[in-house]
């Protein structure tokens, strides 16, 4: 009996690629760049399932190109390049990976803030270039982060684990959620819910952890700029147009704030050019999940969700679980 056929755009860690290479008839693509979309649409067209990547659009186009497509995984917690609604009306099951990146990803916040306001990068910069002729009082002065005020924008389990993390610098943690948190939760990471405003108003460091929907595109814009402390800094490991980017490079420019630490970008690879020579802007390649044990989890949890689907079992993270039904 014949395996069905996979598209795989990218190379996955040995142990996601051994649960995929016994189920299925994969199509690797190998390129360290990623796949070409008119490639992608190429190679998909005789696929039943295909595990891609966040930059990988997942769309109408795609799937017209793709009449046997029953499954499609992304190795990320975002979802946004999937049309998870086309793919419901096709009654084709959608998965990403939530979970297994959550403690690196908060990890990975936690050195954003500290390198901003510490002005670690900064540092590094100018010894490597040989400036630096011993220490001085009053050289590269930053922000302490200990007893601060941390804001997060987005209470889900990063945001949570962002919070726990922030108690060991004694830090009062301060939260804005679409919905207010249950009390248990709130208690267990030391946590007090505030409306928009007051996060942004009361926070040294702003965290944002919130997903990409609709309604959450450009909720930090000029307007809640001009609402933050001129001594603040901006911290965004969620997605990046969740930040409208023009408008932080006037509010860093006009000093209506003091920095950002920035891992996701709205039109990623692209950054606002003028982000690019700021000193006091730290700025990641969309590193969140990049530790070697998290990015084999994700790799691990795409290959298992496809691989569970057509096993017949309950993939472990859908989208649309509607389709499992029908």
């Amino acid at each position: 009996m014949s395996k069905p056929k996979i598209l795989v755009t990218r190379t996955l860690p040995e142990p996601a690629e051994k649960i995929l290479n016994d189920q299925f008839e994969v199509d690797y693509s190998r390129d360290p760049l990623g796949i070409a979309r008119d490639e992608m649409l190429r190679r998909v067209a005789d696929k039943e399932a295909l595990v891609c990547q966040l930059n990988e659009i997942v769309d109408e186009a795609l799937l017209n190109a793709a009449p046997k497509l029953k499954a499609v995984a992304t190795v990320s917690v975002g979802y946004n390049n999937i049309d998870v609604a086309a793919c419901t009306r096709r009654k084709i099951l959608a998965t990403n990976t939530p979970g297994v990146l959550d403690d690196t990803t908060a990890d990975f916040a936690f050195a954003l803030i500290l390198a901003v306001a510490r002005r670690v990068v900064e540092g590094d910069k100018f010894l490597r270039a040989g400036e630096w002729t011993g220490w001085n009082v009053s050289q590269f002065l930053g922000s302490d982060v200990w007893g601060k005020t941390l804001g997060i924008l987005g209470f889900g389990r990063i945001g949570k684990e962002v919070a726990r993390r922030a108690h060991g610098f004694k830090m009062r943690v301060i939260y804005h959620n679409r919905t207010r948190a249950d009390a248990a939760s709130e208690r267990e990471v030391n946590a007090e819910y505030v409306d928009m405003d007051t996060l942004l108003r009361d926070s040294d460091f702003l965290s944002i952890h919130t997903p990409l929907t609709p309604v959450t595109k450009h909720l930090i814009s000029s307007a809640a700029f001009a609402k933050m402390k001129p001594s603040a800094y901006l911290i965004n490991t969620s997605r990046g147009p969740v930040v409208d980017e023009v408008a932080l490079n006037d509010a860093l420019e006009r000093k209506v704030i003091a920095g950002a630490g920035l891992d996701v970008y709205e039109r990623e690879p692209e950054v606002v050019p003028g982000l690019i020579p700021r000193h006091n802007v730290v700025l990641a390649p969309h590193l969140g999940s990049a530790s070697m044990e998290t990015r084999v989890k994700m790799a691990v949890l795409a290959a298992t969700n496809v691989a569970d689907f057509f096993a017949g079992r309950r993939p472990p993270t859908p989208l649309n679980p509607e389709v499992l039904s029908r």
